[in-house]
This record gives C-alpha cells, sequence and structure tokens, in this order.
C-alpha cells in the first residue's frame, strides 16, 4: 500500500484539530451514523477543558488505496519537546495558520524545527469564512516568516489552500466557501514523498513518543526507518552513544487506523508503530535487530527553563482529602512522568520529602500538578524559579522569551509600562487591524512568572499574549515582586463571618464563613506591603444584656477564589500552594510564626 507520513503544526486555536476531524469524516473513517465527540483527537480531560493539544498523537486515514498517517502536533512551547521529536517521523508537514490572526510565535518555534529537518510545507490558510479574514496578507506574513527561517528554494516554493477546518471544505483561491477537502488530501499525496527508506537492511526503530498500558507495560511508538520487525522478533534497545541497555522481543505491534491502535504482524520501513515489550528502553533510543550496533542520530531536546519544589503535604488538614500523600508514591508519579515526558526533569532533595522538578514553562508544569490532584495526590507546591546557567565569560545567564501581544489599542500604554517594570525590551509594534495592536517583547522569563493574570485584567480580558522561549542572555537584575503582603491565620479552626467582616477593611479575602483554617495559612491579601497574623475565628461575645438595635446582617464581598495557575504565579518565596483534590489554598512555608521570623533573619542576613 503507497504510504504518506505527514504533521499538522499550528498555533493554539487555529484549528487543526477540527481538520483532522474532517478529514476523518470525509475520508471514511467514521461510519456516517457512528457518534464521535468534536476535536475527537483532543482525548485527555484537560485537553478538552483548555481546549489545547498537550500531547502529540498519531492517527491514520485511508485515501483511495494510499494511508496517510497524520501526527496532530501541540501547539503549546511549553510542549514543544514533544514537537522536535515528532517532526522527524514525517516527509512532510501541513502548516496550518488562522486568516484573521496570521503567522503567530509558535507557528515559528515549530515551523523553524520543521524547515531545518528539510521538510517541504504546505500552507493552510484556515477559517477562511471569518468576517475578518484577510487571506492575502497572511499568506505574505507566512512567506516572510520563511525567509526569515532561511526557508531554501524548493521550501518557499510551497502549495496553498484556502479552507475551512469546520465547514470541511478546501480550494486553490480565497473565494472558496463550499466543497470537500479532496483538494488537500490530493495536495498531501502529490506533495508529500513516500517514505525513502532501505526495506532490506536489517530492522531499525527510533522511540519518539512513550507512553503506559495496564496490560501491556510500555509502549513505544515511532517510525520503523529500515527494515522489518515481526512479532516476536528478539530486538535490543541502544542508547546515543551505541551501548546496548536492553535484549527483548517484539511481543506486541500495533498499527494506527483512524483513532484506534490495532494489533498487526509486522512492519515496514515508513511505517508509523506502536511497540511493547521492552521495559527499560526510552524516548530518544534505538530499537533495532540485534545485529545493529549504531544507534539513530536522535534530535537534541531544548533545556528545561523553569523549576518547582513539589514536596509532601504536611500542613494540619494533610490526608483528608487525597488518597496519594506519601513520598514515595510522590516519587513514583514524578519519575514515571520524567521517564515518558523527555522536556521534565526530576530530581530528589537531600530530606527526600521533596522533589525539585524542572520544566519548559507554568503551563506545562500546571498541567502535570492539574493531572496529579485528580488522581487523588496531595501536594506542597512552592513558586516557580527560572534556572540560571553559568555564561561564556563566567557571568550569570537568564532565560529570555519572546513575548507576542494582541491587545486593544486603548490598553497598549499599559501593557508597556508593566512588560517595562518586568525588564522587557520592546522590539516591535504595529497596528494589526480592527483597533487592535501588535506589541513584541523580548523578556526575562523570570519577569513573566505571575503576570498573565493582571496583563488579563490590564486588558479587560480581550488581551492575547503568547510566549516563546528565545535565548539565554544577560541577568538583568532585581525585579519587583508582589507589592501587597498577605493576611495569616493565626490559629486553627473555622473561619466565622462576624471576624470576616472585621477583617475585610484590612484587603481581599480568599475565604468564606465555614471554611477550614489553620495557623500560617494566607486567608486574604493585605491592602499594605507587610504581612499580617489575624484572627479569622473571632466570634462575638455574648452578654446577658439584650442590644436596643438588632444586630445588622453581616453583608461579605464575595472572596476571590483562586485557580490552581493563578495561586502557583500569586505566591512569594516563602509560601506555598497546598493543592488537594478538592481544595487549593495558600499558606507560607513555615506555619510556626518563631520560625518564620527565624527563617526570615537568616534570609536577610545572608
Amino acid at each position: 500500500m503507497n504510504l504518506r507520513n505527514v504533521a499538522i503544526i499550528a498555533h493554539v486555536d487555529h484549528g487543526k484539530t477540527t481538520l483532522v476531524d474532517q478529514l476523518f469524516r470525509q475520508s471514511g473513517t467514521f461510519r456516517d451514523n457512528q457518534r464521535v465527540e468534536e476535536r475527537a483527537m483532543d482525548s485527555n480531560d484537560l485537553e478538552k477543558e483548555r481546549g489545547i493539544t498537550i500531547l502529540a498523537k498519531c492517527t491514520s486515514v485511508e485515501w483511495q488505496g494510499t494511508r496517510i498517517n497524520i501526527v496532530d502536533t501541540p501547539g503549546h512551547a511549553d510542549f514543544g519537546g514533544e514537537v522536535e521529536r515528532i517532526l522527524s517521523m514525517v516527509d512532510g508537514v501541513i502548516l496550518l495558520v488562522d486568516a484573521a490572526e496570521g503567522a503567530m510565535p509558535q507557528t515559528k518555534f515549530v515551523t523553524g524545527k520543521a524547515l531545518a529537518l528539510g521538510l517541504r510545507p504546505i500552507v493552510v490558510v484556515n477559517k477562511i469564512d471569518r468576517s475578518d479574514a484577510r487571506a492575502q496578507e497572511v499568506l505574505d506574513e507566512v512567506f516572510d516568516l520563511f525567509v526569515s527561517l532561511d526557508a531554501n528554494d524548493d521550501q518557499l516554493d510551497f502549495p496553498v489552500l484556502f479552507a475551512s477546518g469546520r465547514n470541511g471544505y478546501a480550494g486553490d483561491n480565497a473565494d472558496v466557501r463550499e466543497g470537500t477537502l479532496e483538494p488537500l488530501f490530493e495536495r498531501i499525496i502529490g506533495h508529500v514523498p513516500p517514505p525513502a527508506l532501505d526495506q532490506d537492511a536489517p530492522f531499525s526503530f527510533l522511540v519518539t513518543l512513550l507512553d503506559r498500558d495496564n496490560f501491556l507495560g510500555r509502549i513505544l511508538t515511532g517510525r520503523v526507518q529500515s527494515g522489518t520487525v515481526k512479532v516476536n522478533q528478539p530486538i535490543h534497545a541502544l542508547d546515543n552513544a551505541g551501548n546496548v541497555i536492553e535484549v527483548g522481543r517484539a511481543s506486541k505491534l500495533m498499527s494506527f487506523r483512524g483513532l484506534e491502535r490495532v494489533p498487526v504482524d509486522e512492519a515496514r520501513a515508513g511505517d508509523i508503530i506502536s511497540m511493547a515489550g521492552l521495559a527499560v528502553a526510552t524516548v530518544a533510543n534505538t530499537i533495532a535487530d540485534t545485529s545493529v550496533s549504531e544507534p539513530i542520530q536522535a534530535q537534541p531536546i531544548d533545556p528545561p527553563t523553569l523549576s518547582m519544589r513539589f514536596a509532601v503535604n504536611d500542613s494540619p488538614m494533610a490526608g483528608r482529602e487525597g488518597t496519594k500523600v506519601t513520598s514515595r508514591m510522590i516519587r513514583d508519579r514524578l519519575f514515571r512522568e520524567a521517564e515518558s515526558n523527555v522536556a521534565i526533569r526530576v530530581t530528589e532533595a537531600a530530606d527526600k520529602d521533596s522533589f525539585e522538578v524542572a520544566g519548559r514553562g507554568e503551563l506545562q508544569l500546571g498541567v502535570l500538578i492539574e493531572t496529579m490532584r485528580r488522581e487523588g495526590f496531595e501536594l506542597g507546591i512552592s513558586r516557580p524559579r527560572v534556572l540560571f546557567r553559568e555564561g561564556e565569560g563566567g557571568g550569570r545567564e537568564e532565560p529570555y522569551e519572546t513575548v507576542v501581544v494582541d491587545v486593544d489599542d486603548e490598553y497598549s500604554g499599559t501593557v508597556v509600562e508593566k512588560m517595562s517594570i518586568r525588564k522587557a525590551e520592546l522590539t516591535d509594534m504595529r497596528p494589526s487591524g480592527g483597533g487592535k495592536t501588535r506589541i513584541t517583547f523580548s523578556a526575562p522569563s523570570r519577569g513573566l512568572i505571575g503576570y498573565h493574570g493582571e496583563f488579563l485584567s490590564d486588558t479587560r480580558g480581550t488581551g492575547i499574549m503568547n510566549r516563546l522561549f528565545e535565548k539565554y542572555g544577560p541577568y538583568k537584575g532585581t525585579i519587583e515582586g508582589r507589592p501587597n503582603g498577605v493576611l495569616i491565620s493565626n490559629g486553627t479552626g473555622e473561619a466565622v463571618g462576624y471576624a470576616l467582616n472585621a477583617l475585610e477593611e484590612r484587603g481581599i479575602l480568599f475565604v468564606s464563613p465555614g471554611d477550614p483554617i489553620y495557623e500560617g495559612m494566607i486567608i486574604g491579601e493585605n491592602a499594605k506591603p507587610d504581612d499580617l497574623e489575624v484572627n479569622p475565628m473571632k466570634s462575638k461575645q455574648l452578654t446577658n444584656f439584650r442590644a436596643s438595635g438588632k444586630d445588622d446582617a453581616i453583608r461579605l464581598t464575595p472572596p476571590k477564589k483562586m485557580t490552581l495557575e493563578q495561586a502557583i504565579a500569586y505566591i512569594d518565596d516563602d509560601e506555598m500552594v497546598e493543592v488537594t483534590p478538592k481544595s487549593i489554598r495558600l499558606r507560607k512555608r513555615h506555619l510556626d510564626p518563631h520560625e518564620r521570623k527565624r527563617a526570615s533573619r537568616q534570609k536577610d542576613a545572608a
């Protein structure tokens, strides 16, 4: 059977997962009467809720006798570790660009990787039916982007289609408003070359994705680079240096048919398959016939830039809501994650009760914490901190990001002012049509921690911010932290409406009457810069005398409830987020006030 391997790359929300849905429907992968969820490729709960693709997934459709393997790639830079490796499995890419938003920084990141590997793109301008579509301008932007990424002449001579993924049509000009996706199928078969690999050489296979199955154990996914593999064939795994790390058999081979993985008896060079049977081999290892001693060169992975401390929950409420609370359980789960997600690095602290987890960004680590929380874990999480490194001249270097924001013109001044406080440099500012401005900054990652929520407030929820790792650059000096202190509970019990009513004038509260509280827990934000210890459990003193006037009914302002990302971004260095399956609480690292004072004195002395 003819074969084509292609990846779809696009920015978040530009519609690639919806387009794949339509390719399924029109190729007959789904029966007409089959009930299929929208965005079938986003199968994980968090992907459905956030509307983003987190995990790369493989699928395949059949069109007129040709099997097309399609890989849906994540659009967020935080999941870039996935993208780089996936591109080594395919022979072509479909670059999907929104007809109104145009080429975005994330598109630049993945497209740069694809062009560097010599892949020739097919450009699809999607959402052509939007009222604010500007297809021709967007096409010019894509061409300029390719030039800036040093594309060669073959890559610059790319085919273009205009499409609406949601409505399921594509055509050669921007006026198309009906039809099917047949032009896209034809373009894939005509433009993407079949795999040019050696069928007769011994079997070899580079692991690009890894997941676990309760019955089969480790499942390794990748493309067969040479030869043929059959079920139960003896194989071994090689690391990058060519050392044999494991010997075993290919106990099960699976190929992709639509959304399903189906067992097959053999696979040949060019096929994208999943394999079970090995217990140690991991991503970037070469699996091969026992006669092969040379590993396949794997793509290097960008280093983590941010780390957080994951600790055992030691608050007085530990173990009430979660079932997985011990350091051993947390350790096993984190090391299992690091095994399948190569962009994450886990190191155990000396006290054995906490772990340093390094990743590519707040979103990636936030997704990991949210996943663990849903699995029943209780954790204490520290404030994210960036990972510095030593520069060539011996000076300290820190990670920088390219930040592109689209805001209504009236808010651009506020955004520029806030970003300059965070030591960001303005590199470009231009009107993007419809009363909006597009501003580009180069900013140290350290200054961006916790800024997204404030950015949404400043732009009344209308601003869009996109971030992308740029480089390591010189250390920018101190960046101001949170301007306000916090209100800390001085006892353990339940919050009382009478006490909270009196505390409202002190600042913004995070708790409601009846909420359980413990000593050292943060119950609100102080209006002043200092921390303040308060008693949220104080009740009204009862006397024998009835007051002549009736007590005024207490009317409390609804408390500010934070999401996980907001809480992680809000806390200071001496604070933690207590994460359980049902609650997110803020607390001081040291719950005892005397210990807090001692730690503060030691910090000042240092």
